[in-house]
């Protein structure tokens, strides 16, 4: 890129960093050092301030550059994910958003531990959100990592190690300083920053094509290279039973996974009470139904407008397909308006990416502290100490996301998702949905489920095509991959709930009527709620 796409967009993405810097910084002050001030923000937001800090939450990375990128290379296979992230929203509102706010302090484990015995069911469940949040920070660290290197000229190396490793500094200092309330003001910042680039970026699109969406879809197809079978499915995913599989496999992971997410429950938190948790999905629906429809229009306006040949060449997964579109849209390599709206969009993503990991390491960071560290330390942790070992644990969260996002810096964002949604709904969603519903449900069981869930989904991704075997894998050079698909999901989400399953019927101990009663009455009707 020239040097006025480089100066201008390091000078936005330092006004970006400077004021929510600011942000973390005033709220530092005002701390209060309580569990609740940190985990929670102090339960002082309004639905539609948690709506939009859900949407900015939600919306990554993954969304702004990876599915935008996938559409462009695959057309309608693509926008899978498009409609995966948004369907999964109805089974967050409908399932887990009332009750969990209901039944939880701050974490997944407290609705788990609610009614079991709590030391098993809190390591079970602490490890688990931990393994996701990883996974999902890994994502972020490779978009960041590709929006600078193609800021750059697409050449160094060097460039994208740096970046990853200094998103990876400034949501350890966001975490750490701030805890939830300047999390959440970062996010909220970042959620209107992200619609409003993404609707000129729509409409600037839409307006080329003089608001022809068939001419749109048209041109896409004919620049592809593949004619209408890009607007058809099966281009990805349609070749063999293996691509059809990892088809349902990504698309169970996909609707399934969110009410997994342990940044994304975090967020009932941190209002009041159920009904203002179950406003703000309302709220954050509207907010991201509309974002995800809009990715489809820039994902077929980057086919059309920039084809998928010069998208593959600045970065083989698509990462890039947004911001060169950002550029071509404002006129070109060259021209004024090109690189104003190439460093705005390249400014909004790398803001979407700050936001989004530091509600995933402030969530991790809380189920070390709140769960891990409680259950093995018990007798000598204090809320206070239990802060402390937050912000500790947030350090160590972002340097193994540092390293994994080094390693993984060649993979579509979208899809690293994909991967860490998959483990969500195979270790978290069967033993949340079997605590909330299920009166047999106990303790063997609860913990059976995690693992039954998490160590296969962790398994068959190690020795998946995504690890080895494959020239778009972790390791190209090696082949140690006995599992064919890319996604686990199809196999460990059944397995999560089939394990549940059994170490409940196999259980010696009975299940706690009383206490399911208890918890029972608390998440319908939200009495005794925290």
């Amino acid at each position: 890129m020239t040097g006025s796409h480089q100066t201008l967009a390091l000078v936005l993405f330092s006004v970006f960093v400077a004021v929510t810097l600011g942000i973390t910084t005033w709220v530092s002050r005002h701390r209060h050092g309580s569990a609740e001030e940190f985990y929670a923000g102090g339960r002082l937001f309004s639905p539609l301030e948690n709506g939009f800090a859900i949407a900015g939450d939600y919306m990554s990375a993954a969304s702004f550059l990876g599915i935008s990128g996938l559409i462009a290379l695959y057309g309608y296979d693509g926008m899978l994910y498009s409609v995966g992230f948004l369907v999964a929203w109805l089974v967050v509102l409908l399932l887990v958003a009332e009750l969990v706010r209901n039944c939880g302090r701050f974490t997944l484990a407290d609705v788990i531990a609610a009614r079991m015995a709590e030391r098993p069911v809190r390591i079970a469940a602490g490890s688990s959100s931990v393994v996701v949040s990883v996974l999902y920070l890994v994502a972020q660290m490779v978009g960041a990592g590709s929006l600078v290197a193609l800021l750059l000229g697409g050449t160094s190396e060097a460039a994208r190690s740096w970046t990853v490793v200094g998103v990876g500094a400034l949501m350890v200092i966001y975490v750490s300083l701030g805890g939830m309330r300047a999390t959440t003001w970062i996010q909220i910042v970042k959620a209107v920053l992200l619609m409003a680039g993404t609707i000129t970026l729509t409409v600037l699109v839409l307006l080329r094509f003089h608001g022809d969406v068939t001419a749109l879809l048209s041109t896409a197809a004919e620049r592809s290279g593949h004619g209408l079978d890009f607007l058809a499915p099966g281009l990805r995913y349609g070749g063999d039973w293996t691509a059809r599989l990892d088809f349902i496999s990504l698309g169970l992971a996909l609707v399934l996974g969110t009410a997994g997410l342990p940044h994304i429950l975090s967020r009932f938190y941190t209002v009041p009470t159920a009904r203002a948790a179950r406003r703000s999905v309302v709220w954050s629906i509207g907010l991201i139904g509309g974002f995800y429809l809009m990715t489809i229009v820039l994902g077929f306006g980057a086919a059309a407008l920039i084809g998928p040949g010069a998208v593959r060449a600045s970065h083989a997964s698509g990462n890039t397909a947004v911001p060169l579109l950002a550029l071509d849209l404002g006129g070109g390599a060259g021209s004024t308006g090109g690189t104003v709206l190439f460093a705005v969009v390249a400014a909004v993503a790398f803001a979407t990416i700050l936001a989004v990991v530091a509600g995933i390491t402030l969530a991790s960071s809380a189920s070390v502290a709140h769960d891990l560290y409680r259950s093995l330390r018990r007798r000598h942790s204090t809320p206070y100490s239990e802060v402390t070992v937050a912000r500790f644990a947030a350090a160590g969260i972002g340097a193994a996301a540092i390293g994994l996002g080094l390693l993984a810096r060649d993979l579509n964002v979208a899809f690293l998702v994909g991967l860490a949604f998959a483990v969500a709904a195979s270790a978290n969603l069967p033993v949340l949905l079997y605590s909330l519903f299920w009166r047999r449900f106990t303790t063997r069981g609860a913990v059976w489920s995690v693992y039954g869930g998490l160590v296969p989904a962790v398994l068959l991704v190690l020795l998946s095509p995504v690890v080895s075997g494959s020239p778009e894998a972790v390791f190209p050079g090696l082949d140690f991959h006995v599992f064919p698909l890319q996604n686990p999901g199809v196999v460990s989400i059944p397995l999560g709930f089939l394990a549940g399953w059994i170490g409940t019927v196999t259980s010696p101990e009975p299940a706690d009527a009383a206490r399911h009663a208890e918890t029972e009455v608390r998440a319908l009707t939200g009495a005794g709620a925290v």
